[in-house]
């Protein structure tokens, strides 16, 4: 216990891409981030882990259920970390679905539909794409109504805000 009390301790002192180092070293691939908390907070994590056991298999059983309702993870490790021992048992993931679409705003109007808004004296006329979720103004396309009024008024507002979608008057 001692040996992880000194490692903990040793942790305040390294370097961000020292820690980043040891993540790799623990936990078998590398971690994007450069968040000198959270690598801190997982090093520990894995150095108690290796050194007092990992979770039970009680615990491990509660996860998987709370897990099925969860979202799923997208990255998955590159390589295992403890390769599995001769009769031990391996939990295997599902698959991630495909990406679905996203549901159309209702604010939003029909694809094809016209957009018009007189603004500081220019008629501002944009047309709602086929995917019914971006929009073409001036040749050019905009992934969302608020990208558009961001463009032409300079500043952040809501798109629906601007073109006055879904407001009860």
């Amino acid at each position: 216990m001692q040996d992880v009390a000194t490692e903990l301790a040793a942790l305040d002192q390294m370097t961000t891409g020292d820690l980043a180092e040891r993540y790799k070293e623990l936990h078998g691939q590398p971690c994007r981030t450069r968040h000198r908390a959270y690598l801190i907070r997982k090093i520990a994590w894995r150095i108690q882990a290796n050194a007092e056991g990992d979770l039970s298999e009680r615990a491990r059983n509660r996860a998987a259920e709370l897990a099925d309702d969860a979202d799923i993870r997208v990255m998955a490790p590159k390589t295992m970390i403890c390769p599995p021992q001769v009769g031990e048992t391996v939990t295997v993931t599902r698959p991630v679905p495909a990406e679905e679409e996203k549901p159309n705003d209702p604010r939003m109007p029909p694809p094809g539909t016209a957009l018009v808004r007189n603004y500081k004296g220019r008629t501002i006329r944009a047309v709602v794409l086929e995917d019914g979720q971006r929009v073409e103004w001036n040749g050019e396309r905009f992934r969302t109504l608020s990208a558009l009024a961001n463009r032409i008024t300079r500043s952040h507002m809501s798109g629906y805000r601007f073109f006055r979608l879904g407001v009860k008057r």
